[in-house]
């Protein structure tokens, strides 16, 4: 009887709480998924039902290539440069806790996640500006000629996953630091007293057992690079200075095709394109730990 209660108990407050995830995260995928099998002029009532042209229209979309290609770039590329650069830091800093100065090293490293993306992405466009940019102006000491850097494809997505990183830097750091604090002592005591370096401990110790912080950190880390969008629009222009055009990227080709060409339907097949490739990369980056881990 009393397990009963208990089970009716939290049914019935977690009711309230499944109700609202429901209505902001489950019925938004669902009307997005309707979506994208209709055609639909965001002016007009009618939704005549089309079924799966708007994904055949994306496979010849040169547009929509361009935006995948260069977003899969900037994930990866943010993924690539964060990971390890987090572990290294939180290491370091976990190294120094007993220091006076624990406290500002993580408050640096965590301070650019805080901070607000718009100030943030236009104070690196100040950065990475070709004539009053202090980049080019420290290069031009060590002689070498200025950059384009925004005005250029191939260095614009350089300087958005630049970005991107920084960002997402500090909060992969926090969580690694909350993996090493609770890794085992006893282990890393034994290590040293069998002659292992602290090389080698931080290879074959902390690198294994921080392999869940590692994937967390990954889905999180893959998941926003997938979902850029403002950095893109403010820090990448084109020689006229209209922002977000050099480098175009999926929820910038959406929101346009919604807002700008009223293609509501077609936007929500790239939406949907965008849930299965990070349900998919989610999946495949699950699948490697649990196949690492077997192993192990």
């Amino acid at each position: 009887m009393l397990q009963r209660k208990i089970w009716i108990f939290a049914g019935l407050a977690l009711t309230p709480i499944l109700a609202i995830y429901a209505t902001v995260r489950l019925y938004p995928i669902g009307e997005t998924l309707r979506l994208s099998l209709h055609q639909w002029n965001i002016l007009s009532k009618n939704k005549p039902f089309i079924g799966l042209d708007n994904f055949r229209e994306l496979i010849g979309d040169p547009l929509f290539r361009e935006a995948l290609l260069n977003t899969t770039i900037i994930a990866f590329g943010v993924l690539i440069i964060t990971i390890p650069t987090a572990l290294t830091l939180a290491a370091l800093i976990y190294h120094r806790t007993q220091s006076r100065f624990a406290g500002f090293y993580e408050t640096s490293v965590f301070l650019p996640h805080v901070v607000s993306l718009v100030p943030a992405a236009l104070a690196w466009k100040w950065i990475f500006d070709a004539r009053l940019g202090p980049l080019n102006a420290l290069l031009g000491w060590f002689g070498v000629e200025p950059k384009a850097w925004l005005f250029d494809p191939v260095l614009s997505l350089v300087c958005i996953i630049v970005l991107c990183a920084w960002q997402a830097l500090g909060y992969a750091v926090l969580i690694y630091l909350v993996g090493f604090k609770n890794l085992p002592p006893a282990l890393y005591e034994a290590a040293r007293l069998d002659g292992a370096t602290a090389r080698q401990s931080f290879w074959y110790l902390s690198i294994p057992l921080l392999k869940p912080i590692t994937l967390y950190v990954s889905v999180v880390t893959l998941v926003s690079g997938f979902n850029v969008y403002a950095q893109a629009f403010i820090l990448a222009s084109d020689s006229q200075g209209a922002p977000g055009r050099q480098v175009r990227v999926l929820v910038l080709d959406m929101l346009e095709n919604s807002f700008r060409n009223y293609r509501v339907g077609y936007a929500a097949s790239e939406a949907v394109v965008l849930l299965v490739i990070v349900l998919v990369l989610t999946l495949i980056q699950f699948t490697l730990l649990r196949e690492k881990g077997g192993r192990a």
